[in-house]
């Protein structure tokens, strides 16, 4: 066994004996000082018919995820008994904690709604499916322009044009209603022809599979919708590598890095010490590059516990 599988066998298998089964969560407190790590790994047990698509939805993880964080598990018969490991410890982006942070390098968008100073400050965080390789969902910021429940869509014509191509003739307008892709609710980015919406296809969050518009699960649209403002900040980034302290532990996320062909990549390693050395600050010294190397060619897209030198 490669030492860094044994890695991730060794975490999951420490996760299910430690932890208690949980309950769907998308909302976190902000770390303390000096951390940028919420949430905990967290196993859940299977009933004969689940599969991994039921468990991702139902605890509103993503098919990548949820996939990545089970490599042991058939996806689609799991089987009666069997333990399957929640990824729901996040590294926050290396942004301004501001407004709906995208990141396409993970697929998942993070909320941080204004303070409060009568609440404690949080953090939500959803799955997302974005544009796929012909259809990139566009980097930088803009601002919601516009929400809408029960939207139509108006497809493009170089949509309708690759529908025409396998013989589906699309309208000029599709009604709202079950058979709309934009599901039940729209947020408008300042970027025409860019939306955050639902869908009618669930079971695709997760993945690149859009047009280069954001889904979310119905559930998770419907949450998101009610808390963001029209002139919400989006800052759309790319960040595959990520690395933050929780609770004086120091962990390393890498993700699948994926080229237009689909294929994946193996990661930058300038770009994985720089990121990595910036988020250790002064511990950097101590850092296990071997160690960073392995986590990151198994990109498993969970954040990892790195042991530093003394």
């Amino acid at each position: 066994m490669k030492p860094h599988r044994f890695l991730y066998s060794w975490l999951v298998t420490l996760t299910l004996l430690v932890f208690p089964p949980v309950t769907p969560a998308a909302t976190f407190p902000y770390p303390a000082s000096g951390d940028s790590v919420v949430g905990q790994m967290r196993p859940v047990d299977l009933e004969y018919e689940d599969t991994l698509l039921d468990i991702a939805r139902r605890y509103s993880i993503g098919y990548q995820e949820i996939r990545q964080a089970n490599p042991g598990l058939d996806p689609w018969l799991p089987g009666k008994g069997a333990g399957a490991l929640l990824p729901t410890r996040f590294v926050l982006p290396d942004a301004p904690w501001e407004g709906i942070i995208l990141n396409v390098g993970e697929m998942r968008l993070y909320y941080f709604p204004p303070a409060d100073v009568t609440v404690d400050q949080n953090v939500i965080t959803f799955p997302v499916s974005i544009g796929r390789m012909d259809w990139k969902t566009p980097l930088g910021e803009t601002t919601i322009v516009r929400k809408k429940e029960n939207p139509t869509w108006t497809p493009p014509e170089s949509i309708k044009r690759e529908h025409a191509a396998q013989g589906d003739i699309l309208p000029d307008v599709v009604p709202a209603g079950p058979d709309n892709p934009l599901g039940q609710h729209a947020l408008y980015l300042g970027r025409r022809g860019y939306l955050i919406h639902g869908t009618n296809r669930p079971y695709g969050i997760g993945m690149r599979v859009t047009h280069g518009c954001v889904r979310l699960y119905p559930e998770d649209i419907a949450r998101l919708f009610d808390m963001v403002p029209v002139g919400t900040r989006v800052n759309i980034i790319n960040q595959p590598i990520k690395a933050g302290w929780q609770e004086g532990i120091f962990y390393v996320e890498v993700h699948p890095v994926l080229d237009e062909n689909d294929n994946q990549l193996p990661p930058d390693l300038l770009q994985l010490r720089q990121v990595v050395s910036r988020a250790a600050g002064s511990a950097a010294d101590r850092i296990d590059w071997s160690a960073v190397d392995a986590i990151a060619y198994e990109a498993g897209g969970i954040p990892v516990p790195l042991a530093l030198s003394r």
